[in-house]
């Protein structure tokens, strides 16, 4: 099924909504983390023992060699391996938010899988396995496949450069999909997004940001800076610091959400401080607090044994009254270049 043929309503529930399960894939690619691969293991264990206790993890490995060593890291971390489905699926990378499936719903409520096109980020050359998980998570589900085709191409999309409020408003940076460096889709502008968005995702009004976080190699994915946590409210990456190369461009983002009006109505904006810069030989990392991820009960933070975390912490308690909040130590997974929200993709009920 191709979207060019698509008649049905369809919409993109927000993150907050009722889950059935979370996708994750199980790190392999030792590139990813130089010199640091030892400790990452253990770190994805403990994001899906914690998910695992509320809910389903589908859990992607490369072979079924790894397995027991991957159900040992599991255990490790007292993850309910009962609710872990372990699926054999290659990948090149583990960030399934962008090469995994975003799951739509339609007018009767039924699960569809969008499979838009994946080109590691117009950065990476090796994403042949990451762009065949659509399909092998379809095939494995039973779910029907929707081919994202515009103008009688694929569609280049990450589920990480754009956040929804599930109620007709989607999130995004022009730095990202409008760029013509790492360019997902050459020729198309903001009239093509705004079609494709509202016919796919169910979006009447794009929110367009400036731009991402420096150190991020996505070159501006949204859900680093920016992110909904109910339908009329954002959580938005601040910098206080003048003299931090993030300062001029998260201002710019703050001053068009305070101009954004939606039904007569401002957004609520909550402010989330940036962490220090983090530095790790010599690169700096695209460390931020927005790379949370919303699971049923819980919600997931990352945290850099910084300064600002408690801080931070206390804000989600503030916003997420009937969710958990679990502090989850980032500073060895971000020098993969992505944290909680990345390597996680929730499907709904």
């Amino acid at each position: 099924m191709d979207s060019v043929f698509l008649k049905n309503h369809l919409r993109m529930p927000a993150e907050w909504e009722k889950q059935k399960s979370t996708w994750v894939a199980w790190p392999h690619n030792k590139k990813d983390w130089p010199n640091k691969f030892e400790n990452i293991p253990y770190v994805f264990a403990e994001i899906i023992s914690y998910i695992s206790k509320v809910q389903i993890v589908n859990l992607l490995i490369q072979n079924k060699k790894s397995k027991k060593k991957i159900i040992y890291y599991l255990k490790q971390k007292k993850a309910k391996i009962n609710n872990i489905k372990i699926i054999i699926c290659k990948t090149d990378r583990v960030w399934v938010r962008d090469s995994g499936p975003i799951f739509l719903k339609d007018k009767k409520k039924n699960i569809i899988l969008s499979n838009w096109n994946f080109n590691a980020w117009a950065k990476y050359k090796n994403f042949k396995n990451d762009n065949t998980i659509n399909l092998k998570i379809s095939k494995n589900k039973k779910y029907k496949i929707l081919n994202i085709i515009y103008k009688n191409k694929p569609v280049t999309l990450e589920g990480g450069s754009i956040d929804v409020n599930g109620n007709g408003l989607l999130l995004t940076t022009k730095e990202c999909l409008l760029s013509k460096i790492q360019e997902r889709n050459p020729g198309l502008g903001i009239k093509d997004y705004t079609t494709i968005f509202k016919k796919i995702l169910g979006v009447r009004k794009i929110i367009w940001l400036e731009k991402g976080i420096s150190g991020d190699d996505t070159h501006g994915h949204i859900d680093d800076v920016a992110r909904f946590v109910s339908k009329n409210k954002v959580f938005l990456a601040v910098e206080n610091n003048k003299k931090d190369k993030n300062f001029k461009n998260l201002k710019k983002n703050l001053d068009i959400l305070n101009k954004t009006i939606i039904d007569k109505k401002k957004l609520k904006i909550i402010k989330i401080p940036m962490p220090s810069p983090k530095i790790i030989e010599g690169t700096k990392v695209p460390a931020t607090y927005l790379n949370f991820y919303i699971a049923n009960k819980i919600v997931l933070v990352p945290v850099f044994n910084d300064a600002k975390d408690k801080i931070v912490i206390n804000i989600f308690k503030k916003n997420f009254k009937s969710r958990k909040i679990i502090p989850i130590n980032c500073s060895e997974l971000i020098w993969g270049f992505g944290a909680i929200h990345c390597m996680t993709q929730q499907e709904p009920i």
